[in-house]
């Protein structure tokens, strides 16, 4: 149940990009950069 937790509050957090959320990009591939990209947000502040 840990790590389930840990994924519940990544999903959490990411959809408070509103880019994500809605998703306005038409590819696929614009839609994946910017999850990985907003999940590199949320990594950062974690070990800088």
């Amino acid at each position: 149940y840990k790590y389930r937790h840990l994924v519940e509050n990544a999903f959490a957090r990411i959809k408070h990009f509103r880019s994500i959320s809605t998703r306005y990009d038409k590819l696929a591939r614009n839609y994946a950069s910017m999850v990985s990209l907003a999940f590199t947000i949320m990594w950062l502040p974690m070990y800088c």
